[in-house]
């Protein structure tokens, strides 16, 4: 999910409650917090020598004690988006939710869904590869 489109969807559902569904299918308990939203630059050098680079928009969720008063919905995380505008970059990056469940994991949104009165959030797994594949040795699809 691109962080236009995250802006969009809470603004088109401003009243709804929001629901982070975990890659295993366990979605995180509704009384969480948004403690940050961040813009990450990764600058790295592969394993073929190339100098690369990735960004992304991270929404850090946090849970406290279990609070049944406590539910953030679409709105105030557009209001959240908006203080954070001086951090955010001008372009559309990339949107990921840092949880900690056990490790501390940073889990890409690949896809959502807005019914009435929740938007839910499905959340994917992120994964090492070899990115100089033919340098390595490694031909692409042998593994």
């Amino acid at each position: 999910m691109k962080l236009s489109e995250l802006r969009d969807l809470l603004a088109r559902n401003p009243e709804s409650a929001l629901r982070f569904v975990l890659p295993k299918g366990r979605a995180i308990r509704a009384d969480f917090h948004v403690t940050e939203v961040g813009h990450v630059v990764k600058r790295f050098i592969d394993c073929g020598g190339t100098v690369r680079s990735a960004e992304a928009c991270v929404l850090q969720v946090w849970l406290a004690r279990n609070d049944r008063d406590h539910r953030l919905a679409a709105g105030r995380l557009a209001s959240i988006l908006g203080l954070a505008k001086a951090v955010l970059p001008s372009g559309d990056p990339d949107v990921e939710v840092e949880y900690e469940d056990g490790l501390l994991s940073q889990f890409p949104v690949v896809s959502f869904a807005a019914k009435p009165g929740v938007v839910t959030f499905k959340l994917g797994s992120k994964h090492t590869d070899c990115l100089a594949r033919e340098a390595c040795g490694l031909e692409s699809g042998c593994c």
